[in-house]
């Protein structure tokens, strides 16, 4: 496995994979690697010749009194985690590498990335959407992996790509639970025993909201309201947003009548912990429910 910092001579084992005819995979990734991340790289190193993870806690996306400074840097644990599921190469560029000059370029992308994340986060798909294409243009994937823990993002990089006609595919993988149903997520290690405790209401709030709309309730005041309920019953739960959305365009609806997604962000001391469960609306009194 080769761990390479520099754009040049990514770009140059890049060159050399293409030319012997590989198809090349990418896992875009902050570190901190927990078994979410890995289940992409598995999934990455399954269908693709040569895999490849970066490794860049990305500046741009996060904004003032955000826990850039203080995000997990967990680099050897996570090249080892790499190195033993087969990666082929981990771009782990500097700050600097990736923005050697004042950066006057940017991309974004307009509706989808309008509410929930984009609103709590102003500026955040922005930094995504340029640091993801600027890895898209260093490695040139043909199929890049994301999660859908960060479905809002997946959306608005599914959607850029093809807006641009990037030469790549995007693939979403389901998300990964702990055994009490938390989603995974690196930010899960800020939790103290009882915050970690306190953080299962996600997911209990969510699965409540499923099984009303199982029971037939399609509005989603009275679905958010429930949700809430749940959630405000911790002590510690500050609630950034909650929403039921296309899941197409991530617009806010106020009837379950096609395809949604139920998506929430809750503070829990230092943590900001995001979940969301994808819903298809009733067929013949029958829900189709996935995570």
């Amino acid at each position: 496995m080769d761990i390479v910092e520099t754009i040049a001579n990514t770009r140059d084992l890049i060159a050399q994979t293409r030319a012997a005819g590989k198809t090349i995979g990418l896992t875009p990734t902050m570190g901190a690697l927990h078994e979410g991340h890995l289940s992409l790289v598995r999934r990455c190193r399954k269908e693709c010749d040569f895999s490849v993870v970066s490794i860049f806690v990305n500046p741009t996306q996060f904004g003032p009194g955000e826990d850039f400074d203080s995000y997990p840097r967990t680099f050897d644990t996570d090249c080892a985690a790499c190195r033993d599921l087969g990666v082929d190469l981990i771009f782990a560029p500097a700050p600097e590498e990736m923005y050697p000059r004042e950066n006057l370029t940017w991309l974004d992308v307009d509706t989808i990335g309008d509410h929930l994340c984009g609103a709590a986060r102003p500026g955040f798909f922005r930094g995504v959407c340029t640091v993801v294409t600027k890895l898209f243009n260093v490695i040139q994937p043909d199929i890049a992996y994301f999660g859908e823990k960060d479905a809002q993002q997946l959306a608005v990089i599914t959607r850029m790509v093809a807006d641009l006609n990037l030469p790549l595919e995007i693939r979403g993988c389901p998300i990964v639970r702990e055994s009490d149903g938390l989603a995974m997520s690196s930010r899960n290690q800020y939790l103290d025993p009882e915050q970690r405790r306190q953080a299962v209401c996600l997911f209990q709030a969510l699965r409540h909201a499923q099984q009303l709309i199982e029971n037939g309730q399609t509005d989603t005041t009275a679905l958010i309201d429930a949700i809430k309920t749940i959630i405000e019953k911790q002590p510690q739960a500050r609630i950034d947003y909650i929403s039921i959305v296309d899941r197409n365009l991530m617009q806010p609806l106020v009837k379950i009548d096609r395809p949604v997604r139920i998506a929430l962000a809750v503070h829990l001391g230092p943590a900001r912990l995001i979940d969301n469960i994808a819903i298809d609306p009733p067929i013949n009194n029958k829900h189709s429910i996935r995570q």
